[in-house]
């Protein structure tokens, strides 16, 4: 079902300034719908349940992608809602890693003749010449290859460029909003779906009145000026004539749920994905811990909510110990024979590869590193900082540190627990851009849930996985159930109990 446009809307001769820049398009005759308050409800998602057999759904059984990303392209003019309407579309869709990619980050570099053109809100930012469309289709092009990519950071204030590009790795669902977003030949056949934000001017002048105001440091003169020497005019030459090349007009922008759930069906569609399922065995490539007297003790201790801070890190080290213990037990060896002190031969065993790296997902992850370097001497530490987007839900790369010449060394990585794998499967792609072998890989966790241990192990079957313990299931938070709460509130002290002492935040040391 599509939200049709009227034809009339298209019968502006303001529409033929766009005819040199934009594809002849053939109109399919659809059914319309209408979008009252008289819609039934749609079916919505819950907690992240969307897979393919426990697989993201774009890589196959090989752990190779299988099928380019869905890009879904959503036009609109300024503040109109377009990024309301993708977080709404994200939040709905309820699959891990959707990249969200913003026009805004393609501004051209400018001239100081523009910056100063710039300042006196003489500069129109809204004319198709203002973007690198260059750059900008390039960059579509290598996410919707599944390849990551660095994505210029443009800021508002001072309208340039930053000097620090941000990370973006590939996704299942691209999500490229802009007021251009289908005003470039070659853009607009990377896009899946097309979706124009329609938003009553007055509306949108409003919105940003206040967006430009109080988060782009401007005044309400120069705002006004902006938008009635440069904004209006090109939305009604540039923008909205490119509505006719639209698959779904959403009117209302993000309170428009009914459109958004006709979207998000669509996009299930296309994408083919299934729910995840439950009853599949535990791949092979997972290795957990025997479940011996000490192991299960160590467990009941840090899994109790009433156990102390202080008894928590302690017996969290025990088991980080015993795990890290374990996870070497995987890296290659070689038979070595040696001479003991009494003149004997001894048939032995000794590390067959060529380095050994170990890296932390920050910050739980962090607290495995003195385990390592107890029993691995001269060993390599490096760190990935990997955060949720409030707005999106999705995992970001937010730092990345990791030492040289890793391409050839068996990397263990270090995260405490493992809930849905949306972020160990982001540090696995890392370390894979960073030449590290897949194979070579080895995610250590202390607790992971079935969901997160299949979406790795499919996503990527040479990746050994070993943990001490797996748990069925996740909340409506994705925390682990039965699980042992916020790993890193409770280790690291924060958002704790009132109970919890001074005395109490310090680290304690390990036996």
């Amino acid at each position: 079902m599509y939200v049709a446009c009227p034809p009339e809307k298209f019968a502006d001769p303001k529409c033929d300034s766009l005819d040199r820049l934009l594809p002849p398009v053939n109109y399919p005759r659809r059914k319309s719908t209408t979008l009252g308050k008289t819609e039934p409800p749609l079916l919505r998602t819950g907690t992240r349940t969307i897979y393919t057999a426990g697989r993201p759904p774009w890589y196959n059984e090989h752990g190779t992608q299988s099928k380019e990303a869905f890009v879904i392209g959503l036009c609109g003019g300024s503040a109109s809602g377009k990024t309301t309407v993708a977080n709404k579309i994200i939040e709905a869709l309820d699959v891990p890693w959707v990249v969200l990619l913003s026009m805004d980050s393609f501004y051209k570099v400018l001239s100081p003749e523009e910056q100063a053109l710039a300042a006196s809100n003489d500069y129109n930012f809204d004319h198709p010449g203002a973007f690198d469309f260059q750059l900008l289709v390039t960059t579509l092009r290598k996410l919707k290859q599944g390849k990551s990519v660095k994505i210029p950071v443009y800021d508002f204030t001072t309208h340039g460029r930053q000097k620090e590009w941000k990370n973006v790795y590939g996704a299942s669902v691209i999500i490229f909003e802009g007021i251009m977003a289908f005003a470039d030949k070659e853009l607009l056949q990377l896009l899946d779906m097309k979706i124009f934000v329609d938003t009553d001017s007055d509306i949108r002048l409003v919105r940003r009145l206040k967006r430009d105001i109080s988060e782009r440091g401007r005044d309400i003169e120069g705002v006004i000026k902006q938008y009635n020497k440069f904004v209006k005019p090109a939305f009604e030459q540039y923008i909205e004539p490119t509505m006719r090349l639209a698959d779904i007009v959403v009117p209302r922008g993000g309170g428009n749920m009914v459109a958004i759930d006709l979207i998000v069906q669509h996009v299930h569609s296309q994408a083919l994905l299934a729910s995840a399922h439950q009853s599949q065995p535990l791949p092979q490539t997972l290795s957990v811990m025997e479940s011996t007297p000490q192991v299960r003790g160590l467990h009941t201790i840090i899994r109790n909510k009433d156990t102390s801070r202080d008894e928590f890190i302690f017996y969290s080290k025990r088991l980080m110990r015993l795990l890290i213990e374990h996870a070497l037990s995987f890296l290659p060896s070689k038979r070595s024979m040696v001479q003991t002190p009494q003149g004997h031969e001894y048939e032995g065993r000794t590390f067959s590869g060529k380095g050994i790296t170990g890296v932390s997902v920050l910050r739980a992850g962090e607290t495995m590193e003195p385990a390592l370097r107890a029993v691995c001497k001269d060993v390599r530490i490096g760190k990935i900082l990997i955060q949720t987007n409030l707005d999106s839900g999705e995992p970001e790369l937010h730092y990345l540190r990791l030492p040289k010449d890793i391409s050839e060394d068996h990397v263990i990585l270090m995260d405490s627990t493992v809930s849905t794998g949306a972020a160990a499967m982001m540090a696995i792609r890392v370390l894979l851009d960073h030449d590290v072998q897949e194979e070579n890989i080895l995610l250590v966790s202390l607790l992971m849930a079935e969901l997160g241990v299949h979406s790795v192990a499919y996503a990527f079957p040479r990746v050994k996985i070993i943990t001490t313990a797996v748990d069925k299931s996740l909340d409506d938070f994705l925390h682990v159930i039965p699980g042992i709460g916020d790993f890193g509130d409770r280790y690291f002290g924060t958002d704790a109990p009132s109970s919890w002492s001074d005395e109490e935040d310090q680290e304690l040391p390990s036996c």
